[in-house]
């Protein structure tokens, strides 16, 4: 039975998260990042591999993307990740809406450039005077979004918006932590997250499946008091400003 918190969620999400939890796709634990930070939670979307699981994920993109006001003519999938997520994804908008999406296309870029044929970086649709959303799994240091952005740019495309599966809503590391100095600092200043940056920066809608609020909600009624209180602890130590 759906608790208060869980029924504060889109449907959709809910399913997406019991897949996430059932599959292994989002564990409850310690987990070290790749910023030096212990988690007590990781989220690993290349898990999502079966047709099971690409049939929830193209769903849950697609369900975000359907409810939000992001107009555009193409789903760009930076290679390599991006590829099945904006394929899938694009036939399952289809079935959603098939009079709003179906002449939606897809494309994806090649990590070296093909000397024959056709020839180019690009495969799918061009993005040639077309509004453009980047589907890919999260944003860590934004590194790999903003290449996707450059590329985006130099084929003649507009960047309208951003998707992800899901936002950690943490603040960047600080030198201090990417040196290896965890200790906590009083009065440190806030930092925003990796997507707040990109969204600061390009001035568009950076949407996502699923937030750590979406996980801590769905958690109040369905997980373990341990598990919601290690996650609170986190989201009070690592919380960004956006």
């Amino acid at each position: 039975m759906a608790t208060s918190n869980q029924k504060s969620l889109e449907s959709w999400k809910v399913d997406f998260l019991n897949d996430c939890l059932s599959n292994g796709v989002l564990k409850f634990g310690t987990f070290t990042l790749k910023s030096k930070r212990i988690s007590p939670y990781f989220f690993n979307a290349g898990l999502f591999h079966t047709g099971n699981l690409v049939e929830s994920i193209s769903k849950a993109y697609a369900s975000t993307l359907s409810t939000s006001t992001v107009q555009f003519d193409v789903l760009f999938g930076p290679a390599y990740k991006g590829i099945p997520l904006a394929a899938t994804t694009v036939g399952k908008l289809t079935s959603l809406q098939k009079e709003k999406y179906g002449n939606v296309s897809y494309s994806f870029n090649r990590k070296e450039a093909k000397d024959h044929g056709e020839g180019g970086t690009i495969v799918g649709a061009s993005m040639k005077d077309k509004s453009v959303v980047i589907i890919d799994d999260v944003i860590t240091a934004g590194t790999a979004i903003r290449e996707a952005i450059d590329i985006i740019v130099r084929q003649g495309g507009t960047l309208v918006g951003i998707i992800v599966a899901f936002d950690r809503m943490e603040k960047t590391p600080s030198q201090r932590e990417l040196q290896g100095d965890m200790s906590e600092v009083e009065g440190e200043p806030t930092r925003m997250s990796a997507i707040g940056e990109i969204r600061k920066q390009y001035g568009v809608p950076v949407l996502s499946i699923l937030t750590l609020e979406d996980v801590l909600d769905f958690l109040r009624g369905a997980g373990t008091e341990d598990d919601v209180k290690r996650l609170e602890e986190y989201r009070r130590r690592y919380k960004a400003s956006d």
